[in-house]
């Protein structure tokens, strides 16, 4: 007990530093703050620092840590020690990834975290936790190796592995597009992508249920963090150009993850696909190339962030720690026995719908809003999202709470939420709700940032991407403005 209790208190001490400086950001300047020199290595520079956009995700990474470690408070009873550490190793190291400013440490501390995570799983999984532990490892590295591609070019190029120097540069455009494509490769793996997806649904559904928090919230967004670092400021003519790809990819994995959650019946494989879905959604947001489409990108990323974590707290902590079973047609009537988990779970659920008055309905208008902008063809499929999740959230809700009493499975009634759950779930739907109500929190402090993020074209480029594709050399000239 002494241990988590320890750990749980360095990680609330790391939420009240964010807090402190998030007071003190000045959201006025465009630069980067509370910049930090380390000791410099040979190949890069070792410094650190925040902008109007990091600031929110170290913000969320020190929220989720703690609730991380509360939700299996009670679950992990051996080799407590390796737990606590694993957890916190992981929070370290994805802080690393959005303070430091150089492309070359960033890529380090991307795939550093594939190693506590590997033996988080492998630990302290379900039954098929050594298959999903190698899925989750081998193909999320085989997919950065062509980051790692990209980078290499980029420093064997311009010489400097360092942001600052790389938002400067303007890279022949034959160029940029290789760049995009080993740079959109990796980020697709890590989103994921439908069909790229296998190890998500692995390593969620066989991963302890605060690395399952951990993956959905925080892990998941560094795909999301990388588009602004790497793809926009420093790609933005094959940003441009391949839009149309990218959109009609983001449009194919909204349609079929929301369709494949319908069938499912493990839950954590539900939320699991409804991440992906959601993921597509904010990337259609962030290739927008419009600030309402970007900052709402990043709004439904954090949201996301809220909401999956109640979900797999909800589903795969508070149920499954009473029944030991994760599949839905064995629960019934939830109401009933548990009255005050079925509450927050209902607002939780319409929160992953995106329903007025949630976080997510202000990130996933704002995200289509952008993409029907650009594209107005895709963006409208692409708002197919809107029905489909609200199909199999409410699908998975009446199966849960509803639906007669509860199954002859059980022979006793489940107890309802105890204080430590009920302050989970608490402060994830208080964030979701609050926000939700009152978005200018984080609204406000986007603008500076993401406004440097919009890049001018003409408004024949769009319809002209994939025949640049083709014939580069001819359009290039005439649609690409210098």
């Amino acid at each position: 007990m002494e241990i988590k209790i320890i750990a749980l208190t360095t990680s609330i001490i790391n939420v009240i530093i964010s807090l402190i400086i998030l007071i003190f950001y000045d959201f006025s300047l465009n630069h980067f703050q509370f910049l930090q020199d380390f000791d410099k290595v040979k190949f890069c520079d070792f410094y650190s620092g925040l902008d109007g956009i990091s600031i929110y995700f170290v913000l969320v990474t020190t929220i989720i840590t703690p609730i991380a470690l509360l939700s299996n408070w009670s679950s992990i009873k051996v080799t407590v020690r390796a737990y606590a550490i694993i957890i916190l190793l992981l929070e370290t190291l994805l802080l690393a990834v959005f303070l430091l400013l150089d492309v070359f440490l960033f890529y380090i501390f991307f795939e550093s975290i594939l190693p506590p995570l590997f033996i988080l799983i492998g630990l302290f999984g379900s039954n098929e936790r050594v298959r999903a532990s190698f899925y989750l490892f081998l193909y999320t590295l085989l997919g950065s190796l062509f980051l790692l591609l990209a980078i290499l070019t980029m420093s064997s190029l311009m010489g400097t592995t360092d942001f600052d120097g790389l938002f400067k540069t303007l890279f022949e455009f034959n160029v940029q597009k290789f760049l995009f494509i080993g740079i959109f490769i990796a980020f697709a793996v890590k989103t994921p992508f439908i069909f790229l997806n296998l190890w998500l649904l692995k390593a969620h559904v066989e991963s302890p249920l605060g690395g399952s928090v951990i993956l959905a919230a925080i892990v998941l967004k560094l795909s999301l963090y990388g588009i602004y670092r790497l793809m926009l400021p420093i790609l933005s003519k094959a940003c441009l150009i391949y839009t149309p790809l990218v959109f009609a990819y983001c449009v194919i994995t909204i349609i079929y993850a929301s369709i494949s959650t319908l069938r499912t019946i493990d839950f954590k494989e539900i939320v699991a696909y409804s991440s992906v879905a959601h993921a597509a959604v904010y990337i259609l947001g962030s290739f927008s190339n419009s600030v309402i489409g970007i900052e709402g990108a990043i709004l439904l990323g954090l949201g996301h962030a809220f909401v999956s974590s109640g979900l797999f707290i909800c589903m795969g902590g508070v149920l499954y720690d009473r029944a030991h079973t994760r599949l839905v047609s064995l629960y019934r009537g939830m109401t009933v026995t548990m009255p005050l988990f079925s509450i927050l779970l209902f607002i939780l659920a319409l929160g992953n719908m995106s329903t007025p008055l949630t976080i997510n309905f202000i990130g996933e208008f704002m995200s289509l809003y952008g993409a029907f902008e650009r594209l107005p063809l895709l963006g409208a499929l692409g708002s197919s999202s809107i029905v489909l999740s609200a199909a199999f959230t409410i699908y998975l809700y009446n199966r849960v709470a509803f639906g007669g009493s509860l199954s002859r499975h059980f022979t006793y009634n489940f107890s309802d939420l105890n204080k430590r759950e009920f302050t989970i779930l608490l402060i994830l739907v208080g964030f979701t709700v609050i926000l939700g109500i009152y978005p200018a929190l984080i609204l406000d402090g986007l603008h500076y940032s993401v406004s440097t993020l919009i890049y001018s074209f003409d408004a024949n480029t769009s319809y002209a991407s994939l025949l640049l594709l083709i014939t580069p050399k001819k359009l290039t000239r005439k649609y690409i403005s210098k």
